[in-house]
């Protein structure tokens, strides 16, 4: 059982996927500073200072109005739809880098392949390089000789 699981463990595609779930984990953390740390103070300020981050509907009445969502979640039962739009921004972000690196990579096959696809001329033998030769001597010859008989 201990050699069946190495043999799986150490398989290229587990260690593929390995290697992309690590990068997707590292690629998700840049995405979402981007998202919180630049995106949203921009979009904050172009709306006149909105932290969407805070935005959020009490669903308790134990839940004081003013107060910032993670306060607000320790107080009650809170809706954070500005939690949802952030979320939602991050994953549309993500989604849209990973179309362009699909695409770029689709665009790189198909150049392999129609690269690869283009048929090389076939080698000629050289015997009949040879017989292609003596004809094309032959009718040379034949147009020397019926020029010179008329």
């Amino acid at each position: 059982m201990i050699e069946e699981f190495k043999k799986f463990a150490l398989r290229g595609n587990v260690v593929d996927l390995a290697v992309g779930v690590v990068i997707g984990a590292a690629f998700g953390a840049i995405v979402a500073s981007l998202v919180a740390d630049v995106i949203m103070p921009i979009i904050g300020a172009i709306t006149g200072g909105l932290d969407f981050s805070n935005y959020y509907i009490p669903l308790s009445s134990k839940v004081q109005s003013g107060l910032s969502y993670v306060d607000a979640k320790k107080q009650g039962a809170v809706l954070g739809y500005g939690q949802f739009l952030t979320v939602l921004l991050n994953f549309l972000i993500v989604a849209f880098v990973l179309f362009l690196v699909i695409r770029a990579m689709n665009q790189l096959l198909r150049a392999q392949d129609a690269k690869a696809d283009v048929p090389k001329a076939p080698e000629i033998p050289a015997d009949v390089k040879l017989l292609a030769e003596i004809r094309d001597q032959l009718t040379t010859l034949n147009a020397h000789m019926g020029s010179a008989v008329r």
